[in-house]
């Protein structure tokens, strides 16, 4: 097996690890369905971004997007052996260790976006892509290992240019992101079907949904008719915000913001806990790390 460096290793020496105490934003939450969000327990969060959280329905596998140091940028992150998507199991009630995975031969950034049964989703800048903004890649889990990674095709990537995207358990339905001037401003949430092989002309989720800001980072449940997405806090906190809304008769339900200040990219498991990813700023504004928190169902 391959030995990868410690992304311990990697975070540097002077780098503060933020605790909820140091917090000037913590995350706030607006609904009696969940506790107060704490960050997730275990070997997560370290003094580097844990970020993009994935999470199985059982609540059992865990992947995340890491880089030890947030002031670098993106091309040279692809250089430290350390950044990228790693994931971790529950054993018993413990998260283990995390572990790397690669999911490349030559130089790729990759972060997660979606587990679909032994199938994930993931983004990726790399060579032989369609586009130069990152294509979606899928990669299958056997044998104890992820591989067998490819691009998702150029229907996808290069004529939808889809970006941060969840799909229905049965993989026939992806709702995603996407900016552009046919959308109602910044980034929309839009939904495409699976036909045959091909997949359906996107639909834009519609004036409910999106709105002249940004609507982002979608989950989306087909078990639950559940969509979660980031978007601009509307009650007044700082940064980015949660929000809900419910398929009902084919028709969604007016979003509810549910957690505030700097909360971002939802995943969730079947007992109804909310993962998300909280970014840490200090008086000037300036970010200084990201964690892993998450928001328990009462």
């Amino acid at each position: 097996p391959v030995v990868w460096p410690s992304r311990y290793d990697k975070i540097p020496a002077d780098a503060v690890k933020y605790t909820s105490e140091m917090d000037i934003f913590p995350p706030v939450v607006h609904s009696e369905q969940w506790q107060t969000p704490v960050p997730l327990p275990g070997p997560i969060n370290t003094a580097g971004a844990e970020d993009a959280p994935v999470i199985t329905p059982d609540g059992k596998k865990f992947f995340f997007f890491f880089t030890p140091d947030v002031d670098v940028p993106p091309e040279q992150q692809l250089l430290d052996s350390v950044t990228g998507i790693w994931w971790s199991q529950k054993n018993g009630d413990q998260w283990t260790e995390p572990e790397r995975i690669l999911l490349s031969e030559g130089l790729a950034l990759d972060g997660p976006m979606c587990i679909q049964g032994d199938t994930l989703w993931f983004a990726s800048f790399r060579q032989g892509n369609y586009r130069d903004d990152g294509d979606i890649y899928i990669a299958r889990y056997s044998d104890d290992k992820w591989g067998n990674w490819q691009n998702a095709g150029a229907q996808l990537n290069d004529q939808f240019n889809i970006g941060e995207l969840y799909t229905s358990r049965d993989g026939k339905t992806i709702i995603f992101h996407r900016a552009g001037d046919d959308g109602f401003g910044g980034y929309d949430l839009w939904r495409t079907d699976r036909q045959n092989d091909l997949w359906s002309q996107p639909v834009n989720l519609g004036e409910k949904i999106n709105t002249e800001h940004s609507e982002s980072h979608p989950f989306y449940s087909s078990a639950t008719n559940e969509l979660w997405f980031t978007s601009p806090s509307r009650k007044g906190y700082t940064g980015p915000a949660l929000f809900r809304a419910m398929l009902i008769d084919g028709n969604w339900t007016t979003p509810e913001e549910i957690i505030s200040n700097f909360a971002g990219d939802p995943a969730v498991d079947d007992q109804g806990n909310v993962y998300f990813t909280h970014h840490f700023f200090d008086q000037q504004m300036k970010m200084i790390e990201a964690d892993i928190y998450v928001a328990y169902k009462k």
